[in-house]
């Protein structure tokens, strides 16, 4: 990660925005469904159909960690990592004020509901709006609310490495848990030495790609987190189209 925290560091510097590995993660990820797209889709009614868009579900925890929301950023693909950046800290903020309307009338919803009731509810939701393609905006349920993959920092409660299972009513194929960066010994051009390390957990739908596709995306995500430099547009590129241009 030693390329991810200089490049994080450089770009705080420039922009002000305070983009974090999490945001890495989600830019990586985007783009490596984008060059693999078979991954980015749904089972419908016993098929595979394809989302158009690749967007990634960001989990957010709010009440000091005894809460868990979260934010779907739409197309991440084709937003920066300082554009992505900036519309998770706008919408976070809405989170944790409690301002955020769709959410909280969703969780207003489900606190109505027994928890006996609530798995089969959940599973019916689930039917009605990817199996029948109904619109339930009118009850607070938004269609494909988890996009095409949930992103989750583990890293922030001191966890290392962690996996979590799929969550089948979200019809998501792929869950990332970002672990924290630790100082680990590794081999370097026949050396031991140490370098800041970080494990991600990943757990994904076999039915949408096997170990050929995996391990393919999984080249680019990496090469992503060792050099974000190389992917994203220069800050400075950024700084000159937010800044208003002289008259001629």
């Amino acid at each position: 990660m030693r390329g991810s925290l200089a490049y994080l560091e450089r770009v705080r510097n420039e922009t002000g925005v305070r983009v974090t590995v999490t945001h890495l993660v989600a830019r990586a990820v985007a783009l490596a469904i984008r060059q693999y797209p078979q991954l980015n889709g749904i089972v419908s009614r016993g098929r595979v159909m394809l989302r158009d868009t690749v967007d990634v579900f960001l989990q957010v925890a709010t009440e000091g960690g005894s809460d868990l929301s979260g934010i779907k950023v739409s197309r991440a693909d084709e937003k920066s990592v300082v554009e992505i950046a900036r519309e998770c800290e706008a919408r976070v903020e809405r989170l944790r004020q409690r301002r955020d309307r769709q959410v909280e009338r969703t969780k207003s919803m489900l606190d109505r509901i027994p928890v006996r009731f609530l798995g089969p509810m959940m599973r019916a939701i689930a039917y009605l709006i990817y199996d029948r393609d109904l619109d339930l905006t009118r009850f607070g349920i938004v269609k494909d609310e988890f996009g095409s993959v949930m992103v989750t920092n583990v890293g922030t409660f001191g966890l290392s490495q962690a996996h979590a299972p799929l969550v089948p009513f979200s019809r998501t194929p792929v869950v990332l848990l970002v672990g924290e960066i630790q100082e680990k010994p590794v081999a370097e051009a026949g050396r031991v030495v140490i370098r800041p390390m970080m494990a991600i957990g990943v757990t994904f739908d076999h039915r949408f790609m096997d170990g050929y596709q995996g391990g393919a995306m999984a080249q680019l995500f990496r090469a992503y987190l060792e050099d974000p430099a190389r992917f994203e547009e220069p800050t400075s590129l950024e700084l000159a189209s937010a800044t208003p241009s002289p008259r001629s």
